[in-house]
């Protein structure tokens, strides 16, 4: 049932697609499952299928219940007619975690930036005992909550409160720290390239690379919005001297495709490459607004170097 549930996702028959997974939930829960392994996966899945359709009151409900079980509940899954026991003992635990960052992030979308706020910060320290502290999650926390920080900072500033210059530079701190988290992930490469001493297999090491790169052009980005904020909330010059940040990003943005091993995941990964360009993209219209000749003349080689990347990753990505 819940696999073809599953099929009839794919094939683009949601209303069915939902009623079949519930079901299926629905019967795992009614003869003691509920809180299996299994069960827990379903109900992600479902949660994910909820998100896509924009259902997000349904999707946070069903991500609360989650995240109780996870909490509360070490979780069995069925293997060969028994159960084995999984060591999963609440916030130690990395499902946990992630659960509690879907909910988290639910929640931002909903407008509920305080409670979101708490649980990224919850799930920031558990991710600090559980993992290394430049590990990337850790970088992908901190800039979810530097994209609450500034959505609160415009709250706070329709307010009138003088809070909202505070949430500023918190919001730029936790940017800062996921950049330079994410940018060591990506040098650790060239490190331990020939390094014997590496627990991480190929493929694991990969797959870091390109979730760091990711985090890092999302970080460079977030540095975009947060000096617009910075300008609308200050009133000030000040707020956007040049070089403004929004430029700085943008040319570590264009400097880090001259790296080789970068430049061949932006060639050869599709959602790498459409995370770039809409990086360099963003970036580049906020430059563009300057009226200063002095400056435009500064920024037009860079203009040029932008169009020359986006003309040689742009046919690439129109034949993946």
């Amino acid at each position: 049932m819940y696999h073809l549930g599953t099929v009839l996702h794919l094939l683009g028959k949601e209303k069915d697609s939902v009623a079949l997974i519930q079901e299926s939930i629905r019967i795992l829960e009614e003869n003691g499952l509920g809180e299996s392994t299994t069960c827990v996966r379903r109900m992600s899945y479902l949660s994910q299928i909820l998100l896509s359709s924009n259902r997000l009151a349904e999707a946070e409900s069903l991500q609360r219940k989650i995240l109780h079980i996870l909490e509360l509940s070490k979780i069995c899954s069925p293997f060969k007619g028994s159960y084995f026991q999984h060591s999963l003992h609440g916030w130690d635990s990395s499902e946990t975690v992630l659960a509690a960052e879907r909910l988290a992030l639910t929640l931002q979308a909903n407008g509920s930036l305080l409670e979101a706020q708490e649980l990224l910060e919850r799930c920031l320290v558990a991710r600090k005992e559980i993992l290394p502290p430049a590990h990337v999650q850790v970088a992908a926390n901190m800039l979810h909550l530097a994209r609450i920080a500034i959505l609160n900072s415009k709250q706070l500033w329709k307010m009138k409160s003088s809070k909202a210059k505070s949430e500023l530079e918190k919001a730029k701190l936790l940017i800062d720290n996921s950049t330079r988290i994410a940018k060591a992930v990506l040098d650790r490469r060239t490190k331990n390239r020939n390094s014997l001493q590496s627990n991480s297999t190929p493929t694991e090491i990969e797959k870091d690379q390109h979730v760091a790169l990711i985090i890092l052009l999302q970080s460079l980005d977030a540095v975009g919005l947060l000096e617009v904020t910075k300008h609308e909330i200050l009133e000030t010059k000040e707020a956007c001297e040049f070089p403004s940040e929004a430029e700085l990003a943008l040319r570590v943005c264009v400097s880090i495709f001259k790296e080789p091993h970068i430049r061949r995941m932006l060639l050869n990964a599709s959602n790498v490459t459409a995370e770039y360009l809409s990086c360099l993209k963003h970036l580049m219209s906020l430059l563009s607004e300057s009226t200063d000749e002095s400056k435009l003349r500064m920024l037009q080689e860079l203009k040029y170097e932008v169009q020359h990347i986006e003309a040689e990753l742009t046919p690439r990505r129109q034949r993946k």
